[in-house]
């Protein structure tokens, strides 16, 4: 059959409308955080595979044809799924229950998503101690860190967010991160031995999902269902729905503390004098000695005093290499601290708990005589240095030997800077029923894990009485909307803390570690951690999480989390 020109025309007009409607068809998608590179997909699970587009369109779900994961049956997976997008936009595919393995690519429509594996995923979650990163813990374990790097073991920090609102379908911008060099540091410490612990066991390649934020009570992590048999604090949230209200006791705070820290800085001598006190050559031979444990300077004989202290000490090095770098430590503080040596500003912290692990920078450090500087704030009238830290100066002599260390003397000069009322009181969101499972648990749901580790409870000692309904109330909550009636929680108990003295407070944290044991015996699939034994008196955040992590891995294993198909371990140079 012959075709006119014009019917070629039109025939070719038709090819092309073709092919363009089907491009058109392939929208644009939009993938949550957690669908990205380097993800690691919930092993022997039905895997979710989720996002968005425009109403109506067209979805296209597939793993690229040089590498294809198995189905748990040992089938090979369809060349395609395919969706179509709802009104609102949201689509969904389920692919069948796959065996450990990868990297694997997954396309879909134009979007491609690279280095995927296949293996357990955990959610890490709690308050500080699971958000402590690995390099909070360097001190202990500098060695085993560096030399450690594993590509199959990933973790995604949630973004610390709040809502009082609704529970959300997404978070901001998060990232899967591997295990090496370049990202360690930012691991949670718990997770990171845990993970380390538990690949060595089995091989499979592991997720870490870190949802975790310091300071949080339980309450903060269960969803409004989850707390309807605790009106108090449904009604608690009901309060600051209300974005108006938020935002005004947010300026009020601001404008507060503003005020504060004006005072505190007009009102500081030493920052103002012709020779500022932290100046090397400033004379602070009428200032008094004090040491630095004792609790007499920072008091006035009555009541402890706020606001800033200043403390000043002259080390000698005579044999320091010249322009060398050095390390400052000067152990934890009550509350926030600005360091200077020689009249040289060389760190602060801010709040109470880190390390102060300060760099001096070289050629700051002479042979012979030096001076440390001090400004210590008291934001709640409780100046103190913490005991049994180390307060010492790290450096290289000039004969070119290891580096040395000076232990720093416990007696100090001392002046009082500028007394001050106890900083105002701030409004802790994050800490109120609901917000955080709303925006840090919810987005997470469609995900599927293998199981909870939780290590939480500091921020409930005080309403222990209560901590083991709210807690059961979580777990049968999590287990609700990750859809796993069966979904394991490992319970980390408090690690033991506080002095001997404090004989009431040591007294509430065991009653409630009681409580964490009895709601771990009360919920099926639910696993004590012991921890009280790894604690430290004078540090709320412990340091051994590698002991931690190796028993949360020990309770995995015994409790029949499902070994890799094959025993190969896949090590890497460093296993």
């Amino acid at each position: 059959m012959m075709f006119s020109g014009y019917n070629k025309v039109r025939l070719g007009m038709a090819v092309l409308l073709y092919f363009c409607s089907a491009v058109m068809a392939e929208a644009k998608v939009k993938l949550p955080a957690l669908i990205s590179d380097g993800m690691v997909l919930q092993r022997e699970q039905p895997v979710k595979i989720w996002g968005k587009a425009d109403a109506g369109e067209n979805v296209r779900v597939n793993f690229g044809k040089t590498a294809l994961p198995l189905s748990v049956k040992g089938k090979k997976l369809k060349d395609t799924y395919t969706a179509t997008t709802n009104p609102d936009g949201q689509w969904s595919i389920e692919l069948p229950p796959l065996k450990a393995g990868g990297p694997y690519t997954l396309h879909i429509n134009d979007t491609e998503i690279k280095d995927i594996l296949i293996g357990d995923v955990w959610l890490c979650s709690g308050q500080s101690n699971m958000e402590l990163p690995v390099r909070r813990v360097t001190d202990m374990f500098a060695d085993e860190i560096a030399s450690y790097d594993n590509e199959k073991i990933r973790h995604l920090i949630v973004p610390k967010v709040y809502d009082f609102h609704a529970p959300q379908d997404e978070m901001p911008h998060a990232a899967w991160k591997k295990l090496n060099q370049e990202n360690v540091m930012e691991f949670s410490a718990l997770a990171y031995f845990f993970a380390k612990a538990l690949y060595e066991k089995t091989g499979t390649p592991i997720g870490l999902i870190n949802a975790s934020w310091g300071g949080t009570p339980v309450e903060a992590w269960v969803s409004e269902e989850g707390l309807k048999e605790f009106p108090l604090y449904i009604n608690d949230k009901r309060r600051y729905e209300d974005d108006s209200y938020c935002a005004h006791i947010k300026q009020l705070e601001s404008e507060n503390f503003r005020r504060w820290n004006e005072a505190l800085y007009r009102g500081d001598a030493g920052l103002h004098e012709a020779t500022p006190w932290y100046a090397k050559d400033y004379d602070d031979s009428a200032w008094r000695e004090v040491d630095m444990f004792a609790s007499d300077w920072g008091n006035n004989g009555l009541n402890p005093i706020g606001g800033s202290h200043w403390f000043r000490q002259e080390v000698s090095l005579p044999d320091i290499m010249p322009n060398s770098e050095a390390t400052l430590r000067l152990g934890c503080m009550v509350d926030a601290d600005s360091v200077y040596v020689n009249g040289v500003f060389v760190g602060n912290t801010t709040y109470q708990y880190p390390p102060r692990i300060y760099k001096v920078p070289a050629g700051v450090l002479k042979a012979g005589k030096n001076n440390i500087t001090v400004r210590l704030i008291s934001n709640g009238g409780q100046p103190s240095f913490v005991k049994e830290k180390p307060y010492k100066i790290i450096y290289r002599t000039a004969n070119g030997q290891p580096a040395k260390e000076l232990n720093l003397q416990t007696t100090w000069k001392y002046h009082l800077g500028a007394p001050m009322t106890n900083a105002p009181d701030m409004m802790f969101f994050c800490y109120k029923p609901v917000c955080l499972y709303n925006a840090m648990i919810a987005p997470l749901k469609n995900y599927g894990i293998r199981g909870v580790v939780w290590y939480q409870g500091e921020s409930n000692v005080s309403r222990r009485n209560e901590y083991q309904s709210l807690l059961t109330a979580m777990i049968a909550d999590w287990r609700s909307a990750f859809q796993s009636e069966k979904l394991p929680f490992y319970i980390v108990e408090l690690a033991d803390f506080l002095a001997k003295e404090n004989m009431n407070g040591r007294k509430a944290w065991a009653e409630m570690r009681q409580v964490q044991a009895e709601t771990a015996r009360t919920n099926s699939n639910a696993y004590l951690i012991k921890n009280s034994d790894l604690g430290e008196w004078n540090d709320i955040h412990p340091l051994d999480k590698k002991t931690l992590g190796q028993r949360v891995a020990d309770a995995v294993s015994q409790s029949a989390v499902p070994k890799s198909p094959s025993k190969s371990r896949n090590k890497n140079k460093n296993n």
